[in-house]
């Protein structure tokens, strides 16, 4: 299927490891001139030289050292993104980090690290990149948040309050930029193969093949595995594509039917 993303214009956030980068690669393959940002510089670089690897010669590639919890910061990649590229068109909102545990147990400062990192960044970006797809006549916000958002569990703080957050945001962005032809979707993301889950996999079962860990049944995942970042990806991009033109203020689970949530 042709997502029709040639000539278009992307930026990623997160995109120097994980889902990010994974995404970065798979709009860069269909055609797209991709930005990322995040706040390693180094990883950065290696990350843009992966994508430009996996992509065709006539796309092109940016980095930008950023910190979205820093509205400055949103608004300087974006506008980098701009002046590189002429456009933007897609937005992925996807920076953040897994921080959980029990109410009493986080502190007042952690909330705010979450919220702004995974909301504020989110609106930050979004508030920069909305008059440029305005002005190129519509475009995509992809927000990544979890599924768990959706059904929070106990020692799940602050994260499943700063994805739920997300999710308010997605819907409500969606009914106010449709006019505009701006579509705003999300993406509640499951177990899927990350440094974090790694870790885990090390420290709970360094025993195992990273094949029998990710089939372990105590995961509980109906599809019986774990997930790859790449089939993340390959969501994302869709949405963020032409082939989902009649799709906005929706979620979509990539969670291997784990969640308890359509």
């Amino acid at each position: 299927m042709d997502l029709g993303l040639q000539g278009k214009v992307a930026l990623v956030t997160g995109g120097s490891r994980g889902i990010g980068l994974a995404t970065a690669i798979r709009l860069a393959r269909e055609g797209a001139d991709v930005a990322i940002c995040a706040r390693d510089e180094a990883q950065l670089q290696l990350a843009a030289s992966r994508i430009a690897e996996a992509a065709s010669a006539a796309t092109g590639v940016l980095y930008v050292a950023a910190d979205v919890k820093r509205q400055e910061d949103c608004e300087r990649a974006v506008a980098a993104t701009v002046e590189r590229f002429g456009r933007l068109d897609i937005l992925v909102n996807n920076a953040g980090t897994s921080a959980a545990g029990p109410f009493e147990a986080v502190t007042p400062d952690a909330w705010q690290q979450d919220l702004d990192l995974k909301l504020f960044g989110a609106i930050h970006c979004s508030r920069a990149a909305v008059p440029h797809m305005r002005k190129a006549g519509g475009g995509s916000i992809v927000n990544v948040t979890a599924s768990f958002a959706k059904t929070p569990g106990a020692s799940s703080l602050p994260t499943s309050v700063s994805r739920a957050a997300g999710m308010a945001l997605t819907k409500a962005m969606s009914r106010d930029l449709g006019p505009d032809r701006i579509r705003v979707n999300t993406v509640c993301i499951g177990l899927i193969r990350s440094d974090q889950i790694e870790k885990m996999w090390q420290r709970t079962a360094p025993e195992m093949t990273w094949e029998q860990y990710a089939a372990d049944p105590r995961h509980d995942v109906p599809l019986g595995r774990i997930g790859d970042t790449g089939e993340a990806a390959n969501v994302i991009a869709f949405l963020a594509s032409n082939a989902a033109s009649y799709v906005t203020g929706t979620s979509v689970n990539i969670d291997g039917g784990k969640g308890a949530a359509l």
